[in-house]
């Protein structure tokens, strides 16, 4: 399994980091298409292929818990704060990049089951990054039609009627493929937004190490700590507690960035530094933490 995730996620990202750097104009191009009908489609497919339980309010609320916690200990506790410094460490520490990165590492590791789960880790980080993101960085708040025209809740809207209907199963099974493409279209789209990242640190101010180092390990290691302890002590089902702790082992999501370049500009260079590390770290640090659930559940 971890030989199928690597070779899925290393070429893709790899590969992307290679064009961005390139043609660096070609991720925006890519971009519309994938995020606008591309993304919704994948998710549908997943979601009836998954099916939606009622275990996945669970995951939900873990992940309330769990994101909204650990950003609101990143804002207030003072210590920490000084720690990190900038607001987009602060917000970067704790919101993942679970559509991009953590579903393809869902499908390749964990059982159809188990993607309704990813799933609902994914909405309620979106809703906790686009809903607070912007007020911690001192930008006025998307509203609610900005929040509804995200990819995620495009995608409930269709599957939850669809799911209900006699032809959902069916539907899931024929858009399988496509929405495994377009995964790996979206994980391109990853390197390929890296290789642009790249491009511009290096022309930037040299870099502060303490706050990165401080919110690669808050990120990468201690989030899905605290996931495993607490999916644990709650007895979840191996394959929802799996779902759970790979999802907070996310990278950190590439919408810190795009908040940050809507902004004064100061925090740009640290939120490119923090997705750029994060992701190329969790290339290691997932299949160490999937190494360490399967030695949980051995137990």
């Amino acid at each position: 399994m971890l030989q199928r995730l690597l070779l899925e996620l290393g070429p893709c990202l790899l590969g992307g980091l290679w064009l961005g750097q390139r043609w660096p104009a070609l991720p925006k191009r890519l971009a519309g298409p994938l995020l606008g009908w591309g993304m919704p489609l994948s998710l549908v497919a997943l979601l009836l292929r998954a099916g939606l339980r009622p275990a996945e309010g669970t995951a939900a609320l873990l992940t309330l818990v769990l994101c909204g916690g650990g950003l609101l200990l990143s804002c207030r506790w003072p210590w920490l704060r000084r720690q990190l410094q900038h607001p987009s460490l602060q917000l970067g520490a704790v919101v993942g990049n679970t559509a991009y990165f953590g579903l393809p590492v869902a499908i390749a590791l964990l059982p159809p089951a188990a993607l309704a789960a990813s799933i609902s880790y994914d909405l309620v980080g979106t809703l906790l990054t686009w809903g607070l993101g912007p007020r911690l960085l001192g930008q006025p708040a998307p509203g609610w039609r900005g929040l509804l025209s995200n990819p995620v809740l495009r995608a409930l809207a269709l599957a939850l009627p669809l799911g209900l209907s006699p032809w959902g199963a069916a539907i899931g099974a024929a858009l399988w493929w496509p929405a495994r493409l377009v995964l790996w279209l979206l994980l391109l789209l990853v390197g390929m937004r890296l290789g642009t990242l790249l491009e511009a640190l290096r022309a930037g101010p040299p870099p502060s190490r303490r706050p990165l180092a401080v919110a690669l390990l808050l990120k990468l290691g201690l989030l899905p700590a605290l996931a495993l302890l607490l999916g644990s002590a709650l007895r979840l089902d191996p394959d929802l507690l799996a779902a759970v702790v790979l999802q907070a082992a996310a990278p950190t999501a590439m919408s810190v960035v795009l908040l940050a370049e809507h902004g004064n500009g100061r925090e740009t260079i640290p939120a490119a530094r923090l997705v750029l590390w994060s992701t190329l770290l969790a290339l290691v640090s997932v299949p160490l933490w999937w190494t360490l659930l399967q030695a949980t559940v051995a137990m």
